[in-house]
C-alpha cells in the first residue's frame, strides 16, 4: 500500500526541488539551508559552535553523559550543512541518548576532494584530543556524507587511529562512477537523486582525481577493519546499488554489517521525519544501534 506521508513529500519534492536546473550553486546552497531552517528545534536540544580541529563545527546535544557521534552530512560534496541538516541531527541525538558533533566541512569546487575527508578526520582527531574515548564513538553521515563516514573510517584505520565503537551510513554515495543499475531501474521512483547531476557533482568534486580512489568511492576501498554497521537504504532510490554491492564487500572483509532496505523509501527518508512516521523509526533504529555499541 502505498505511504499517503511519502506521496505528500514526493508533491512536495517535485514543486521545491533540492537540484534546480538553471540555479547557482550559491542559491542551491541558499535554499538547502532555508529548507533546514523550517522545521522548529525539539525541546531539550542544546547547541554550542566550536572549533573542531581548525574544522567548524556544532555541538548538538540531548544529553551530555551518552554516546558522542560525528554526524557528516550529505549534499553531494557541494551543497549541505549543520543548518541543512539540523532536524535530522537533532532527532538523531534525541534517538541515541548523547551529544552529536556534526561538522561544517569544506565543500566543492572551492575545496576540492581529498579536503571532505581530511576535514572528517581532523574534527575525529579533535574527539579523541578532547578526552572523547573512540568505544563511546560513533559516525554517521547521509548521502555523500554516507560515503564520506565509510571513506573516513578507511583513512582512519590507515592512519592508525583508535576506530569508533561503530558506524551508521544513510543512502550511502559509494561509487563516484554512478554505475549501479538501480541508477536507471530506480529513476523513475527516485524524486532527488538521477544520474546526470550526480556525475556533474562527481566532477566537481573529484576535478580530475579518480574516480575509484578508495577515499572518494569506498566501493572500491579495502574495506577490512572497520567497525560494526548499520547501513540503512531506500528501495526507491538510485543509490540503492551502491549499497547492495559494498555489503557483500563490507562481509567478505569480516565486517559486522548490517543493511536496512526500507520498503518504498525515498533517498534519506530520515530528512522528513517531523512529517515520515517512517523517517522517525529508521532515526530511532540507528539510535538503538549507537546505544548498543557506544553507550
Amino acid at each position: 500500500m502505498a505511504n499517503a506521508q511519502l506521496e505528500q513529500i514526493r508533491v512536495m519534492l517535485k514543486e521545491n526541488p533540492v537540484i534546480q536546473e538553471g540555479a547557482s550553486l550559491e542559491d542551491m546552497r541558499k535554499g538547502l539551508d532555508a529548507m533546514g531552517a523550517m522545521t522548529p528545534s525539539l525541546d531539550g536540544i542544546t547547541t554550542t559552535k566550536v572549533d573542531a580541529g581548525g574544522v567548524a563545527a556544532e555541538w548538538i546535544s540531548a544529553d551530555d553523559s551518552g554516546p558522542v557521534l560525528l554526524y557528516l552530512h550529505g549534499g553531494g560534496y557541494v551543497l549541505g550543512s549543520v543548518q541543512s541538516h539540523r532536524a535530522l541531527i537533532e532527532r538523531l541525538a534525541r534517538a541515541m541518548g548523547g551529544r552529536i558533533l556534526a561538522i561544517d566541512y569544506r565543500l566543492a569546487p572551492e575545496a576540492p576532494f581529498p579536503a571532505a575527508v581530511d576535514d572528517a578526520v581532523a574534527a575525529y582527531r579533535w574527539l579523541l584530543e578532547q578526552g572523547v574515548a573512540a568505544s563511546r564513538l560513533a559516525i554517521a553521515g547521509d548521502s555523500a556524507g554516507g560515503g564520506l563516514t565509510l571513506a573516513t573510517l578507511v583513512a582512519l584505520r590507515d592512519q592508525g587511529l583508535a576506530m569508533p565503537a561503530c558506524a551508521a551510513p544513510i543512502s550511502p554515495w559509494t561509487d563516484m562512477e554512478g554505475s549501479g543499475d538501480s541508477m536507471q531501474t530506480r529513476a523513475a521512483v527516485d524524486p532527488m537523486v538521477q544520474k546526470e547531476p550526480l556525475v556533474q557533482m562527481a566532477g566537481t568534486y573529484l576535478q580530475g582525481a579518480e574516480p575509484r580512489n578508495p577515499l572518494a568511492s569506498p566501493l572500491y576501498a579495502d574495506l577490512s577493519g572497520l567497525p560494526p554497521l548499520l547501513i540503512q537504504v531506500g528501495d526507491a532510490e538510485t543509490l540503492l546499488d551502491d549499497t547492495t554491492r559494498i555489503e557483500p564487500r563490507l562481509k567478505e572483509a569480516g565486517v559486522d554489517v548490517t543493511v536496512e532496505v526500507w520498503d518504498e523509501m525515498i533517498h534519506v527518508w530520515h530528512l522528513f521525519a517531523p512529517m515520515l512516521d517512517k523517517g522517525q523509526e529508521a532515526i530511532d533504529r540507528i539510535g538503538a544501534f549507537v546505544r548498543g555499541h557506544a553507550a
